[in-house]
């Protein structure tokens, strides 16, 4: 061998250290087939045949695949990254032949490489106490080259050449397997819509060359296709067309309305008259009779009084009497409306229960009749859940007229409006509160004579208070209750 010819020395177990006195080329690892043997054997000692060699080819038949096969094989950490698991070895190439070098890992790693034949070039590394499998990847990668394992041979090529036959293999596969035989098959169905089902089937069963088809009368699918396409489209239907679990919702809205007035006060009132016939006179011939009514204080008399005196001259010429207003009133109001519906899994239900107010619109000579609803309004889409839950998309509308604020110029009446829309989540037979609507108001007012209410410890006397509270609740609760 030259000075030039690179030396390998067997530096520790399965470890091979090459070095190299100046640049090498191919020529020179090529010209003497019994030096690469010499060096082989430096390598990876090879081990001594016993006299029984059939014995041996039989053991040999029966081995298992080189152990720098399994090495090879890709392997990932739990982040994705590829790592390596050969043994160390030291490498140290100038312008080596990449041929020359790729046949030296098979010597290493004890595989059966094949060099693809458009390989050609050369090789400059120097690594130090690294795995042979990543030395192998990354001269690999410098040179555009990538392999593939066939059994226990791993052929060495181009990464072109091997992503241009693995895209004929792909294409020839397709090929072989959409050249069968079309089959048609009839699939009728129980609970889902075969339109529903066919943008499913097509995308995720059915192979390029089949199709499918409706039968709307008795909601039956006609599939043609491949009998593997087939299988696996009779498989997705069986998974599909199973019946959905129901539903019941059940709401209750509940209106509270509570209110207080109270009313305190004095009314005065006085009438005299002087006339001829309860014996007093004017003395003048006109006028010879004569009246005079008055009161005081802001007494409702459209209201019974709480207490009355009537003070008077038996004749009747003048009379006076006081009236004291004391009132209170209280008043509390519930209201429970129950609305109940059932539905299927993930399909919307609405149940309505109320009125409708007629309104006349005049146009053109012409009497339009409009109804407005005033009704309660339940709207819910369940969602069942693999745990048992249930996921509610709820709309509640409650709408009622106000009559109270009609007249004979408008009498039509207002509409009060409650509503609250929402998406919960709740165990099966729970009830939760999905809307809460809180008012309270308060009023005072006074009712007084002008200038006597202001006199001091009698003022009470000529005035009348009044003090009104009132407070109105909405709640509205949901209890689901799957119906198995």
């Amino acid at each position: 061998m030259h000075g030039r010819i690179p030396r390998l020395v067997l530096a520790a177990p399965l470890a091979v250290t090459l070095t190299a006195s100046g640049p090498v080329h191919s020529s020179e690892l090529r010209r003497d087939p019994a030096e690469v043997a010499e060096v082989a054997a430096a390598v990876v000692p090879a081990p001594p045949v016993p006299p029984a060699a059939p014995a041996l080819v039989r053991e040999a038949a029966q081995a298992p695949a080189p152990p720098g096969l399994t090495t090879l094989q890709t392997q990932t950490n739990a982040q994705g990254q590829r790592t390596f698991t050969g043994d160390p070895i030291s490498l140290d190439f100038q312008s080596a032949d990449l041929r020359a070098v790729l046949r030296t890992f098979a010597e290493i790693s004890g595989l059966n490489i094949v060099i693809d034949p458009s390989i050609q070039g050369t090789v400059d590394v120097s690594l130090r106490d690294v795995p042979w499998d990543q030395a192998l990847d990354i001269i690999l990668r410098a040179n555009k080259l990538g392999y593939s394992v066939d059994g226990t041979i791993v052929r060495i090529a181009p990464v072109s050449v091997l992503a241009q036959e693995t895209e004929d293999r792909k294409k020839l596969a397709d090929a072989n397997a959409l050249a069968g035989e079309l089959r048609v098959i009839t699939r009728p169905l129980s609970y889902a819509q075969a339109a529903d089902l066919v943008p499913i089937i097509t995308k995720s069963a059915l192979s390029p060359r089949g199709d499918v088809q409706i039968d709307v009368r008795t909601n039956t699918l006609i599939i043609r296709d491949l009998a593997d396409r087939l299988q696996a489209a009779s498989e997705l239907i069986v998974a599909l067309d199973s019946p959905q679990p129901q539903v019941e919702i059940e709401a209750r809205i509940i209106t509270l309305n509570r209110n207080f007035a109270k009313e305190l006060g004095i009314q005065w009132g006085m009438n005299g008259r002087v006339d001829p016939s309860v014996g007093t006179s004017t003395g003048l011939v006109f006028p010879a009779t004569a009246g005079v009514v008055a009161g005081t204080g802001g007494v409702n008399q459209a209201a019974p009084s709480g207490l009355g005196l009537a003070l008077g001259s038996i004749t009747g010429a003048f009379n006076l009497d006081v009236q004291l207003r004391a009132l209170e009133s209280t008043g509390k109001v519930r209201i429970v409306s129950s609305p109940r519906v059932s539905t299927q899994n993930n399909i919307e239900a609405e149940i309505t229960q109320g009125s409708q107010i007629p309104v006349q619109t005049v146009s053109n000579n012409t009497v339009t009749v409009t109804f407005i609803p005033a009704a309660l309004v339940l709207r819910v889409t369940p969602q069942i859940t693999a745990s048992g839950t249930v996921i509610m998309r709820i709309i509640v509308d409650k709408s009622a007229p106000n009559y109270s604020q009609t007249s004979a110029a408008q009498p039509t009446p207002s509409i009060d409006k409650q509503a609250a829309q929402t998406t919960v989540l709740v165990a099966d037979g729970d009830t939760t509160v999905i809307g809460g609507i809180y008012n309270s108001s308060e009023a005072q007012t006074q009712d007084r004579t002008p200038g006597l209410h202001r006199i001091p410890l009698i003022g009470w006397l000529f005035k009348s208070d009044t003090n009104r509270e009132s407070q109105d609740e909405l709640l509205i609760f949901i209890t689901p209750k799957i119906l198995k």
